[in-house]
């Protein structure tokens, strides 16, 4: 199990907090740049055109790895023999749900959130794009979410739909925004998913991830910072086939 710590005022307040979701809600296509660069992601249902609401898709609890932890490139994936293989990062603002609700109205929402963290929801492109299935597969092998370095109470985090999010690839700066650019608010998003879900607390829905996306290989080191949250740091391996 991963265990964040939690900061309040700035600072670490000694106490952890427990990541044990019941589910992983993930958010496809949030940002207009991020849909603009739908060509070259090459995935299925993947368009050029704004969604009417929230695209969802699920992450299971396997993702999860904590700071520090490494992403490791599937041997299954591999197996298929893809040209162009691509394992993609892709930088996110994620929040814990608080407690046990349903049909969440947006103006309450944020009395329904926990506390917030980084998330790269990591893509294995390829199995995305051909899985008659859909996108589960491709976003669920294990390592597949990282999170961290820690949970930040919702009182503390100033105004969440205005935060810088970067991610660097290698001390790189590959993607760059911020979150007041999401085109279905925080309460917006909350207010969907509880709607069609009965959420429990601690579980975790991740906000979407701005332009920049592009792939991951062995021994890079991957970063997503968020404004008022930190760094979440990940090396990436290749797993060994068994």
């Amino acid at each position: 199990m991963i265990r964040l710590p939690i900061y309040t005022a700035g600072a670490d307040s000694g106490r952890l907090f427990s990541v044990a979701p019941s589910k992983i809600i993930a958010l496809g296509l949030n940002y207009r740049d991020h849909i603009a660069e739908s060509a070259s992601v090459k995935v299925q249902g993947f368009t050029g055109e704004q969604p009417e609401e929230p695209i969802l898709f699920p992450k299971t609890p396997n993702t999860l790895i904590g700071h520090s932890q490494p992403i490791v490139i599937p041997a299954a994936a591999r197996s298929y023999g893809f040209d162009d293989f691509r394992v993609d990062y892709e930088a996110e603002l994620a929040f814990f749900v608080a407690d046990r609700c349903k049909h969440v109205k947006a103006e309450e929402a944020l009395q329904h959130i926990y506390g917030f963290c980084c998330l790269n929801d990591v893509s294995q492109r390829n199995i995305q794009n051909s899985d008659r299935s859909g996108w589960f597969r491709g976003k669920s092998f294990d390592t597949f979410a990282p999170v961290g370095p820690c949970v930040v109470l919702t009182e503390e985090i100033g105004d969440p739909q205005n935060l810088d999010i970067r991610c660097r690839l290698n001390g790189a700066t590959v993607q760059s925004s911020n979150t007041r650019h999401m085109i279905f608010s925080i309460p917006e998003i909350l207010a969907f998913v509880s709607k069609n879900f009965t959420l429990e607390a601690g579980d975790i829905i991740a906000t979407g991830t701005p332009s920049g996306v592009g792939p991951l290989s062995a021994g890079d080191v991957v970063e997503v910072e968020i404004q008022n949250i930190g760094i979440l740091r990940n090396p990436v391996q290749e797993e060994v086939d068994p």
